[in-house]
């Protein structure tokens, strides 16, 4: 039996780790998308994925290039792709929405272009977030409660649903997308809030630091 391939742009990330660890445990090729730099410094950039590393496939790639993306996609030849890849710290967005909106709303057309172009076979899955719903109307909110982003990111990712939804109608692809709340563990980035208490806390615990510093808790 021909062994399944996935791709995952984002592999590095919490979500992409996790996924890529569990589809190995299947018996998939898994293969991933990683910035040059991230191949540069391995030791930094791939601290989530030490247990599988060696079994992964890596593919030097931008979302930001969509003859990077077309190449990958064509030599894979993968038979479900992962797009978990984006700008995803919400302050960020607001602080450089140019390059946020670069990122999360072209590379997610450049991934969707090339996967139609080719390997429209390929059954493709978008991560998209609850900061879509923004200044939500009902709680809880469902498939069917309308989307008011109130960030860039979140704008970005009603975009890629968009985007996602358009070529599953228009061109007949196996394109869907999953509306992702927050979720925690250990791999989550020490950006967020969760991992900031935590690891903050457990630096004062240990005498390493002594004040506790967030940002705007009302957020």
């Amino acid at each position: 039996m021909k062994t399944k391939k996935i791709l995952i742009t984002g592999i590095t990330g919490q979500d992409g780790s996790y996924l890529a660890e569990y589809m190995l445990s299947l018996g998939y090729e898994v293969h991933g998308i990683v910035r040059r730099v991230a191949l540069e410094d391995p030791t930094h950039h791939f601290w989530r994925l030490q247990k599988v590393l060696d079994q992964l496939i890596l593919h030097s790639g931008s979302l930001e290039s969509f003859p990077t993306l077309f190449k990958i996609m064509r030599e894979v030849q993968p038979d479900e792709c992962y797009h978990l890849g984006a700008q995803s710290f919400v302050s960020v967005s607001f602080e450089d929405e140019f390059s946020t909106m670069q990122t999360n709303i072209n590379g997610t057309h450049y991934l969707l272009a090339a996967l139609k172009d080719a390997c429209p076979e390929c059954r493709l899955y978008f991560a998209g977030s609850s900061e879509m719903f923004g200044k939500v109307e009902e709680t809880p909110q469902r498939e069917t409660t309308r989307f008011h982003p109130r960030s860039v990111y979140g704008l970005t990712k009603v975009a890629g649903f968009e985007l996602t939804r358009n070529y599953r109608e228009a061109y007949n692809l196996f394109t869907c997308t999953g509306i992702l709340f927050n979720h925690e563990s250990p791999r989550r980035g020490y950006e967020f809030v969760t991992r900031k208490i935590s690891s903050t806390a457990a630096r004062i615990k240990l005498g390493m630091e002594k004040v506790m510093t967030l940002g705007n808790i009302e957020a």
